[in-house]
């Protein structure tokens, strides 16, 4: 009769550890659906895309006068302000066209696109400048286009990198001034040769310093839009019995697995304990010898 308690005793413990495991594997599937589907084209791809247009805009603030009655600070604000927003669609070709036409709707240029993927797994990815009275209303109207995955806005003053290119820029010409004085003057032809090569390079620097500034013009003056559309139908809900099947067939692998290791281990061990028990034996006779 104690045998048979002990065995039930026993055998209530492996059953709950069965049962045990089977919830934890159940709940474990929810928690790592839930972190898949929010992962969902988690990537940002204009972060892999290099030398990219970047637009730069203005906002018209005061001067501030020093002590001497000068101005501190130029009356306008550079900034950069850039919208990313990324979109799944179950009809990527009518989307795709929506957002083309929103941008026209709006004056926006594509100044970007790259379609990438075959039928049932396309993206597209559009670098949009709007002018900055239009970029509130512009991103607003691109959240009705698919389903929004994500939506995020950056906003970085670069005033002060303008006046450094500006102060660059007049530093520059300074010397270029300066150099193309020293060309009237006589000396010896490799001096003019050598000073002719700094004068090129100057004019080098110039005109990158030039292309640079031209993106901080008032003509053209954007807030940028990075927008990304991939195509995929919603993913379908898992039903219970389904997570059940998957977690029942997980539990009985392990559960398996787990008891064979208990088996193994607990034979090891009874096999240890009789050599041991076997030794004290043989060493008891020996004394007695």
């Amino acid at each position: 009769m104690k045998l048979k308690q002990r065995f039930w005793k026993i055998a209530r413990w492996f059953i709950a550890l069965f049962f045990f495991m089977l919830i934890c594997r159940l709940i474990y599937g929810y928690v790592a659906t839930d972190i898949i589907a929010s992962s969902d084209n988690a990537g940002d791809f204009f972060s892999s895309v290099a030398n990219i247009r970047k637009n730069y805009a203005s906002e018209k603030g005061y001067s501030k006068p020093d002590v001497d009655g000068q101005a501190s600070f130029a009356a306008s604000q550079k900034y950069e302000k850039t919208a990313t927003v990324r979109t799944k669609s179950t009809a990527f070709d009518k989307d795709a066209s929506a957002i083309k036409n929103t941008t026209k709707d709006f004056e926006g240029v594509i100044q970007y696109e790259q379609n990438t993927g075959n039928k049932g797994y396309r993206e597209i990815h559009l670098l949009i400048g709007v002018s900055p009275e239009k970029f509130d209303s512009f991103y607003t109207a691109v959240q009705d286009i698919g389903k929004i995955n994500s939506t995020e806005i950056t906003k970085i003053d670069k005033t002060n990198e303008y006046r450094e290119l500006n102060a660059k820029k007049a530093s520059l010409e300074k010397t270029l001034l300066s150099l193309n004085e020293l060309r009237s003057r006589s000396g010896v032809i490799s001096d003019y040769v050598s000073l002719h090569d700094k004068i090129l390079e100057i004019e080098t620097k110039l005109q990158e310093l030039g292309v640079e500034l031209g993106n901080f013009d008032a003509e053209n003056e954007f807030c940028s839009i990075r927008f990304s559309l991939f195509e995929g139908a919603p993913k379908k809900g898992i039903s219970f019995l389904s997570r059940l099947k998957t977690a029942t067939e997980w539990t009985i692998q392990y559960y398996a697995i787990l008891a064979v290791s208990l088996v193994c281990i607990s034979l090891s061990v009874f096999i240890i304990l009789l050599i041991i028990d076997k030794l004290k034996i043989l060493s008891t006779l020996t004394k007695t010898s």
